[in-house]
């Protein structure tokens, strides 16, 4: 399906391979103006084997110009390997020192659980493994935030994101285009994590996550006020917690929490504290390592008081339950918290018949997880190993979010803050997402039909969404054009060069330094024979295109004349015995060319246009004297034979009629016309006619009028032809 925004412009493409309507697998693609982004790779907790993925195979990854990893979470980021090592995928990859240094653990952990997870005969294949999790890792490009990358054109810069320890957003820019993707964001800061940042430019397109839809957190401080009411109940009694987490992420913040609480409480310092995780020692020494990337009040800890966070005095680190001995009340922190698998799954299955015990859901649970059912509170439980046998569940659930994802409050403040034109919401599920679409809809709906409005689309996975946008070309003037910028009206000559979106504009003589690129120009030459002279060819250039210029060049010791016509376009002209050979000469461009044509459709008309016989008459009566005086009687008496049977001379009354042909011209005075024996005159002396009948008279003049319209000279001449 495919949702087109329709108007004029470049389009923007966005397809969601996953993550579209739901939580999980998120994975985005940016089509614009050539460039193919491609924002996330992440997989589905709630499926297994390639049913986790996205979409892959409904777009040629071959295609991709840039991968961004927002963040190291699974469902962002655990299909990296995979697009890497096993599609068509040849772009580049980017994402955070942080996130990279997580990704590797939190990935190798992800092959191991994978590998040993019991599986059934027909179930799904590994989707990759620790060679190719290696492989990919390598190739990975890290980056610091607020450093912006320029790929082939394409600029993005990650900005601090709250999510988790490493977590960015990315502002990109490409084709004058600019998005900002979100990925997961707080806006709230925590124990350990800066509220996520606000751009400096407000983006064309926002697309942003909608994992709450319209729901409103509770204060930071209230849920952990709640959280350890519930826990100190729980040991009261003699039960025990578990708080399902991720291995990374909020986990850390729990264990402050928790460790912060008992800290101040001596009464419950007896009760033993674990965190259950592979990860948890690694984990802890990237979080000591970018302690930098953390709160102010985080590195106010190492700066001033020179002690350590996340050296947790009370909590107990639990590599595996081999090791621990279940006997009494504590407090079990472990992952993975959607309960599907690994160690938070056994210790439920282990703890949920006795009523005495509760779990505690602390984070975002997705469709179709065992974390999400739970929340309904059901009266049995699946086991892991064998989906047929149902387990009581009799202990208490309680879910307490501290999911660092923006509530509808702090989305809809961001959204204010950035003013998008255009947003697109991605990570949530269909009904939360819905509500959040109508909420901003309503919200900005004064601004409907209005150059401010704003519009919000919601597309599902493998849905095409097209929005055209008119953005601006900015092109930069460098080199020499630079150095010495031109004045007002003068006429700059310039080469402009594209490299993806960017137009600069220089000298010639910049191109090689500037690109590596050498230039040539093309002289294009077309040879035409004219049946006039070099001066009726200056007069119908003139007439034509106003100023000529005159330009000599020397060829074999001769000096070869021409005419220069819009300052681009030469024509050489080599007077020969009956005609001019003209040589039109223009360096091959677009103007040229046009201009070109039209000179040369006015030399081929010289020979044949009325304007030359009246140049032609004109020149040669002050230049060639009684000669030229006999051609132009011949030419007036031929004209009137066209129209007339009998046309002669008159001479002067009672002079003979001279020998030389020289001396005709200078003795006649008139024209005789005869029709049917009927004379009519034309006197030169003032151009009348006379004849006895006034048909002829009148058809004579008429005629005659016509023929000094054509050959006006004659009449200018003293009286005389």
């Amino acid at each position: 399906m495919t949702v087109v925004e329709t108007s004029d412009g470049e389009v923007l493409e966005f397809i969601a391979l996953g993550g579209g309507n739901e939580v999980g697998r998120s994975c985005h693609i940016i089509k614009y103006n050539g460039k193919t982004i491609m924002l996330d790779a992440g997989v589905h907790p709630a499926h297994t084997g390639l049913a986790c993925l996205p979409f892959y195979d409904e777009f040629d990854m071959s295609t991709i110009d840039i991968l961004l990893i927002s963040h190291f979470h699974l469902d962002h980021a655990a299909s990296l390997p995979y697009v890497m090592q096993h599609t068509a995928f040849k772009g580049r990859v980017f994402m955070t020192h942080p996130t990279k240094a997580i990704y590797r653990w939190l990935l190798s952990d992800f092959v191991r659980v994978s590998s040993i997870t019991p599986r059934s005969s027909n179930a799904a294949p590994v989707l990759f493994t620790d060679s190719d999790l290696q492989q990919s890792f390598d190739k990975i490009e890290p980056i610091d935030y607020h450093s912006t990358i320029d790929v082939d054109g394409v600029r993005f810069t990650a900005y601090h994101a709250g999510h988790v320890l490493g977590a960015a957003m990315y502002f990109i820019e490409l084709g004058g285009l600019k998005l900002l993707f979100t990925g997961d964001y707080s806006r709230e800061e925590d124990r350990h994590l800066s509220a996520a940042e606000v751009p400096p430019e407000s983006p064309d397109v926002l697309i942003c996550e909608s994992t709450f839809g319209t729901a409103v957190h509770l204060p930071r401080r209230e849920k952990e006020s709640q959280l350890m009411s519930i826990i100190s109940s729980v040991i009261d009694r003699g039960g025990r917690v578990l708080l399902p987490t991720f291995a990374l992420g909020r986990a850390q913040e729990l264990l402050l929490v928790v460790n912060d609480y008992w800290k101040s409480h001596k009464s419950i310092q007896n009760t033993p504290v674990y965190f259950a995780s592979n990860l948890a020692k690694k984990a802890l020494t990237v979080y000591q390592t970018y302690t930098s990337m953390m709160n102010e009040s985080i590195r106010k800890q190492f700066r001033d008081a020179q002690s350590n966070p996340f050296h947790f005095q009370y909590i107990k680190s639990l590599r595996s339950l081999d090791s621990f001995f279940d006997a009494g009340p504590c407090v079990m922190i472990a992952s993975p918290g959607m309960l599907q698998s690994g160690t938070s799954r056994e210790l439920l299955e282990r703890w949920a018949p006795d009523n005495r015990n509760a779990v505690i859901i602390t984070g975002y649970s997705v469709e179709g997880t065992l974390a999400k059912d739970i929340v309904s509170e059901p009266l049995q439980i699946p086991s892991m190993r064998d989906s047929s046998v149902l387990i009581p569940r009799r202990c208490m659930v309680e879910e307490i979010s501290f999911a660092a994802h923006v509530d509808y409050k702090h989305n809809s403040e961001f959204i204010d803050l950035v003013k998008p034109k255009h947003i697109i919401l991605v990570h949530g599920e269909s009904s939360p997402m819905g509500r959040l679409k109508s909420a901003l809809l309503s919200k900005y709906n004064s601004l409907k039909g209005t150059e401010q409005e704003i519009k919000i689309y919601n597309p599902r996975d493998c849905e095409i969404l097209q929005i055209p946008f008119k953005a601006p070309k900015p092109a930069k003037v460098v080199g020499i054009l630079a150095e010495n910028q031109p004045k007002k009206d003068d006429t700059v000559s310039a080469i402009a060069v594209q490299r993806d979106f960017r137009i600069q504009i220089m000298d010639p003589s910049d191109l090689r330094a500037a690109t590596g690129i050498t230039y040539s120009q093309v002289i294009e030459r077309q040879r035409i024979r004219v049946y006039g002279t070099p001066s009726l060819i200056e007069h119908h250039l003139q007439q034509m295109f106003g100023s000529v210029a005159h330009v000599k060049q020397e060829e074999y010791d001769t000096v070869i004349e021409g005419l220069e016509v819009m300052d681009g376009i030469i024509v050489w002209t080599h007077p020969q015995e009956s005609y001019t050979l003209a040589v039109i000469e223009w360096a091959g461009n677009v103007l040229n060319d046009t201009i070109a044509d039209s000179v040369l459709a006015v030399l081929m008309s010289v020979g044949t246009s009325p304007a030359s016989l009246k140049v032609t008459a004109k020149s040669h009566k002050q230049s060639h004297g009684s000669d030229s005086l006999v051609e132009r009687i011949d030419r007036l008496t031929a004209m009137l034979s066209q129209q007339f049977e009998n046309v002669e001379p008159v001479f002067e009354s009672g002079k003979p009629k001279p020998r030389a042909m020289a001396k005709i011209a200078e003795a006649t005075v008139g024209i005789k016309v005869s029709v049917d024996e009927i004379d009519a005159i034309i006197n030169f002396s003032d151009w009348s006619v006379e004849s006895t009948s006034k048909a002829l008279k009148s058809r004579v003049q008429h005629v005659l009028a016509q023929i000094l319209e054509t050959i006006s000279p004659l009449s200018q001449t003293d009286n005389k032809v």
